[in-house]
């Protein structure tokens, strides 16, 4: 057996109408289903990000996260773009407040980081 990519990062969010709008409005990730589950009420809205995916678990009232961003489990999710500065004015035009723009000590690259609207730390990285 071998693992050879992801397939998909899963994050649970606290509100159907924030998420939608922040990951498929703002962010224009295609999204490939949306389901609601009757028995949990809950939603999952799965994403497209080049090759992997991302599934949003909408569900009421999740706990929140203990620290920022140092509780265990995932720190944050970084996406690859080609161009930092311009992805950051990109986010900026709509709204999304970005940290300032610095480089990775240890890839050299740029990169900076943003949140989504339940506070998960996301990365933009060249």
């Amino acid at each position: 057996m071998q693992l050879d990519q992801i397939h998909h990062v899963a994050i649970i969010t606290s509100d159907y109408q924030a998420a939608k709008e922040f990951y498929v409005n703002k962010l224009e990730l295609p999204l490939l289903r949306e389901v609601y589950r009757p028995e949990r009420r809950d939603y999952i809205l799965t994403l497209q990000v080049g090759d992997v995916e991302i599934e949003l678990f909408v569900e009421e009232n999740p706990p929140i996260r203990v620290t920022n961003p140092e509780a265990r489990g995932l720190r944050h999710l970084a996406f690859h773009v080609d161009n930092v500065e311009t992805a950051a004015a990109w986010l900026r035009d709509k709204g999304i407040e970005t940290e300032p723009i610095r480089v990775d000590p240890y890839t050299n690259r740029r990169m900076t980081f943003f949140r989504d609207p339940d506070g998960l730390p996301l990365e933009l990285h060249e």
